[in-house]
């Protein structure tokens, strides 16, 4: 072991890098703390499901009532209820009574994460 507690075994790369960056305190400084890593794994965990990615989308480009979700996505209520519901668990979309309506939005947090989850998109030209 060295002066950062890095095993003297290590490929040159790796050990330079850690020596770079404080050793192993420095990286385990470096990564966020739980409760945001915890936070970040449930965004994504809702966004892991198909049917509610394609809801993201569709709220990215429009708030949305239900009736136009359901028919985008041809799935009954009780699937459609499903998966709303755990979209605004994760603080990714909430509704909003407009008379007699519910009006789904991305939330600001929805917004950052859309923006964030565009610039991994790879077309098929970049392959």
């Amino acid at each position: 072991m060295d002066n950062f507690g890095l095993d003297k075994n290590l490929p040159c790369s790796i050990e330079k890098n850690l020596c770079d960056c404080g050793g192993i305190k420095g990286l385990i400084d470096a990564i966020p703390e739980k409760d945001e890593i915890l936070e970040m794994s449930g965004l994504f965990s809702a966004a892991s499901d198909p049917i509610r990615m394609t809801i993201l989308e569709m709220l990215n480009i429009h708030k949305l009532c239900v009736c136009i979700i359901k028919q985008a996505l041809e799935i009954p209520d009780s699937k459609l209820s499903y998966h709303l519901k755990i979209l605004q668990n994760s603080g990714l979309i909430r509704g909003e009574a407009e008379g007699t309506w519910i009006i789904y939005r991305l939330t600001e947090k929805g917004e950052i994460f859309m923006d964030k989850l565009s610039t991994l998109k790879i077309s098929e030209t970049s392959i």
